[in-house]
């Protein structure tokens, strides 16, 4: 220390002293405003950066939930597609059924009523079938009993006798 005091130049002093004091003064007259513009310029380029990050993700949340509520919908749509499929499924499954038991109906009264109408026709032939047999053999019996004097006279009295008159 004592041979920078031994060494001090006052001129040197005063030349350096002005010297940096010129410095300085050319520093903040050319290189602070620019230094300190970009440094101000750089802060507000990373504030927006964070508010629109910020802002993203405020719009991913709102898209999430967006996204959250349209798949709640389309699942709820799906269900109630669904249970109206199934619905219409077991109302097709219900008409056809009662379709074929109006037709099995149908098909049992048509039936019913051939069998009845072929059941009469049936009697109807049957009754002329022993008529026209009844007949024929009360014609074979009276010829035979016809053929004989003595019969015809006894069968004459007994029918006679039989008939009332009214």
């Amino acid at each position: 220390m004592e041979q920078l005091l031994e060494n001090f130049s006052l001129d040197l002093f005063v030349k350096q002293t002005i010297l940096f004091v010129a410095l300085i003064f050319l520093l903040v007259k050319f290189a602070w405003k620019p230094i300190l513009n970009s440094l101000n310029d750089r802060e507000e380029g990373i504030k927006d950066a964070l508010d629109a990050a910020e802002k993203a993700k405020l719009e991913m949340e709102n898209l999430q939930a967006d996204n959250e509520r349209l798949l709640k919908e389309a699942r709820a749509e799906r269900e109630s597609m669904l249970k109206e499929a199934r619905d219409m499924k077991n109302k097709m499954i219900e008409d056809a059924k009662e379709e074929a038991r109006e037709e099995a109906n149908k098909m049992i009264a048509q039936a019913q009523a051939s069998i009845e109408s072929e059941k009469k026709a049936a009697i109807a032939d049957l009754k002329s079938q022993v008529a026209n047999l009844s007949i024929d053999i009360a014609e074979k019996v009276v010829k035979e009993e016809l053929s004989n004097k003595d019969k015809q006279m006894k069968l004459v009295e007994s029918m006679l006798g039989e008939a009332t008159l009214n």
